[in-house]
């Protein structure tokens, strides 16, 4: 965390465009304090100033506040001024140093989506639609770009994967970032794709549908290796997936479009309800990989990594509730949130396996002596 605090510099030295004779409080300064309220449960600004407000000696640990706590209004204001891509420098730098896998053999699954800031808008304008992409090994988010729209995707994607190191691993995408220009720079980047499929490919989609309904087909993939199955049980139902790869793909009229198309797959997820109630759920995808089951099959599944992100953001740190207005400033949060949502993986705090929500929640009950603690690592 030392590192962290010593990047925070960087910021104040590239970013700070401030008039020197009226400014009174460090940019780091700024972020510092951003990070440990939020970690401790403060949500928005009027949280983010009381927190510093009330514990303004443990500050002082880390940081100078040479004119004393700055408003929740300042807070705001100063975050407006960073540029997100600052911001996410920050972040990348944060991840090289935690990333103790580089070099393994295993590939990681990069997982790309978007998430709406649905707070982030005001008298009809559009809120911000932020595109992310996240290891699935870690649930760290290695970059993300920022968009008016969810349609705008498709162009962020490209943009996204020019920033971040994605050399020798897998990237998986829904089935709206399925594009032949995509795919062909994934390979560019020389890295691997796993992409859905749904009815925006034109005929593509039911081709693949159509060659995996056939049982012989089925029959044959399972007999020559290339088929897994799992079954897991939650909230009182079981769900067997079943996953198909295949490289019999000269048949395929499209493979010419799709750079480095190597595989066709499919994963077959049958839930059976308490109820004695069974429904089946069929997804197919496109892939570079060559016949292996194993990494196709987590690829599939670990593409839930960055929906279960999103889904942290809303419930762990109520981001969609959160109406800041200023596109920068509520860009920077998100990156803020990120940041102390892989914070929180890393720590126990009080009990094992407590939830991301409840360790900020337990923080807030003595925030000078557990935020110590994580400051510590």
């Amino acid at each position: 965390m030392d590192t962290l605090l010593e990047w925070l510099e960087y910021v104040e030295e590239s970013e700070d465009s401030r008039q020197s004779g009226k400014v009174r409080h460090r940019l780091k300064d700024i972020l510092v304090i951003v990070l440990l309220a939020t970690l401790a449960n403060a949500d928005d600004w009027v949280e983010i100033g009381i927190f510093a407000q009330y514990h303004e000696e443990f500050l002082r640990k880390y940081i100078r506040l040479e004119n004393g706590v700055p408003s929740h209004d300042t807070i705001q204001r100063v975050m407006a001024l960073i540029s997100p891509d600052v911001m996410q420098q920050i972040m990348a730098r944060w991840y090289e140093v935690l990333n103790s896998e580089e070099g393994e053999k295993l590939k990681k699954i990069i997982a790309i989506d978007g998430k709406t800031m649905r707070g982030n808008t005001q008298n009809g304008s559009k809120p911000s639609h932020i595109v992310s992409a996240c290891c699935d090994e870690d649930g760290f988010c290695l970059g993300q770009v920022a968009v008016e729209e969810k349609s705008n995707e498709i162009t962020a994607i490209p943009e996204l994967l020019d920033r971040i190191n994605v050399k020798g691993q897998v990237i998986t995408i829904d089935a709206m970032g399925t594009q032949t220009g995509i795919a062909e720079k994934i390979r560019q980047k020389r890295a691997d794709y796993v992409l859905a499929l749904k009815g925006n490919q034109g005929t593509l989609h039911d081709d693949v549908k159509l060659f995996f309904q056939d049982d012989e087909t089925r029959k044959k993939i399972e007999k020559a290796g290339h088929y897994k199955r799992t079954v897991e049980k939650a909230h009182s139902q079981s769900e067997v997936r079943e996953y198909y790869q295949t490289e019999d793909i000269k048949w395929l009229t499209q493979r010419s479009n799709w750079k480095g198309l190597k595989s066709i797959g499919m994963e077959q997820k049958t839930i059976t309800r308490p109820d004695g109630t069974i429904s089946i759920e069929y997804r197919y995808y496109i892939s570079s990989l060559k016949n292996d089951i194993e990494l196709f099959s987590r690829a599939v599944r670990r593409h839930w990594s960055v929906e279960v992100m999103h889904w942290h953001l809303d419930v762990t740190f109520r981001e969609d509730a959160n109406h800041t207005i200023d596109k920068f400033a509520a860009q920077n949060m998100n990156i803020i949130r990120k940041l102390c949502l892989h914070i929180l993986k890393m720590v126990e705090i009080f009990r094992p396996k407590l939830s991301l929500r409840k360790k900020r929640f337990v923080i807030a009950q003595d925030p000078e002596k557990l935020l110590e603690f994580v400051m510590s690592i």
